[in-house]
């Protein structure tokens, strides 16, 4: 198989680079400037790889850059101002896509956009195939197939660690600050609206005894859940401490001068936990806790996976969630040897 990276000199675009090159999967990098795509493909170890190179405002050439590889992993953000010209273009050129992307409002619009689009096309397209939004949405449904029809799952995500966002993570944090701040959206009876208050103030975490404060935040599988799981409510969120961090101004000078990542050893310290708490209709509870290492490795493994899945085993065409594309506890199983554990406990009525 052959599969393209778009945005492969990026710091979670070189990440992937190396992950499909370890694997020993025939890859094109492909981007805005010749001179960065040869500098990461060095970077890697894949000097005579292929490069292409299209902008996201030219779609002709996109086709062209996609045009006869299997799939595409678009770690190109921020995603909500190009994301689509990618999604376009591989659905043009009959090349299944991912995305690296944990924008919320950009997913929805993936599936609101594409759907029809990418299923005539007989093209497989799933959005936020990342370190957050895979786990949990496929935790999800199992945890569906325990308890039933659900009134409600939470997911909490908490990362400690790993030396900070690169600099295109918070080029996506400026472009969608605003939807952060007001929290993101929440599923709620057949729909997607302004997510409001979150219904739960603090959340006791794995290995805390005291519970922790926490506030609505925009995940992707608010947007991927309700897809394939019949469920009422679905909201996400994350520690209240984060929202003082979203207090500090950051402008694109400020970025630029910021290191492009965490490096090695930062991202060795990093330990993400990913927690759903869900109640079904007759008021049985349960709890999936996904916890790993390094959020951006992770990314690398789980986009390239999830793009190869598509390939060597063709899901129904269209825009899916995770859980639509992949079978839950295969994906999950692959995850194990990379460190990526979860767990499912019954939870007492209060």
């Amino acid at each position: 198989m052959k599969i393209a990276v778009y945005g492969a000199s990026g710091y979670q675009g070189k990440l992937v680079l190396a992950e499909l090159a370890r694997r020993g999967i025939e890859t094109v990098p492909a981007g805005r400037n010749t001179a960065r795509l040869q500098e990461a493909a060095v970077a890697v170890g894949l000097p005579d790889a292929e490069q292409r190179v299209a902008d996201t405002g030219d779609h002709q050439s996109l086709v062209n850059a996609l045009r006869g590889c299997d799939g595409v992993i678009n770690c190109a953000g921020p995603f909500t101002s190009s994301g689509a010209a990618v999604v376009r273009a591989a659905i043009a050129a009959g090349c299944h896509y991912v995305d690296t992307s944990g924008e919320q409002l950009y997913v929805k619009k993936i599936f609101d956009t594409f759907a029809t689009e990418a299923r005539n096309a007989g093209v497989t397209v799933v959005p936020a195939a990342n370190d957050g939004c895979v786990p949990v949405d496929l935790m999800a449904h199992i945890l569906a197939d325990r308890l039933g029809p659900a009134e409600e799952i939470i997911t909490t995500h908490v990362v400690v660690g790993g030396g900070g966002m690169s600099r295109g993570s918070l080029r996506s944090v400026v472009e969608t600050i605003d939807a952060i701040r007001a929290g993101g959206m929440a599923y709620q009876d057949g729909d997607w609206r302004p997510g409001g208050p979150a219904r739960r103030t603090a959340i006791t975490l794995p290995g805390r005894s005291e519970a922790t404060p926490v506030m609505p935040f925009p995940v992707s599988e608010v947007v991927t859940i309700p897809r394939h799981i019949r469920v009422r409510h679905v909201q996400g969120l994350t520690e209240a401490a984060l929202g003082d961090r979203l207090n500090t101004p950051l402008t694109p000078q400020i970025i630029e001068n910021l290191p492009e990542g965490p490096d090695d050893d930062s991202r060795r310290t990093q330990h993400f936990t990913y927690v759903l708490d869900a109640t079904g209709t007759d008021g049985r509870r349960a709890r999936g806790i996904v916890q790993g290492p390094d959020t951006y490795g992770t990314t690398a493994v789980i986009a390239v996976e999830s793009v190869r899945r598509l390939i060597a085993a063709p899901a129904e065409p269209g825009v899916l969630a995770p859980a639509q594309a992949y079978h839950p506890t295969a994906f999950l199983d692959f995850l194990v040897p990379h460190g990526i554990q979860r767990t499912v406990e019954d939870v007492a009525a209060t």
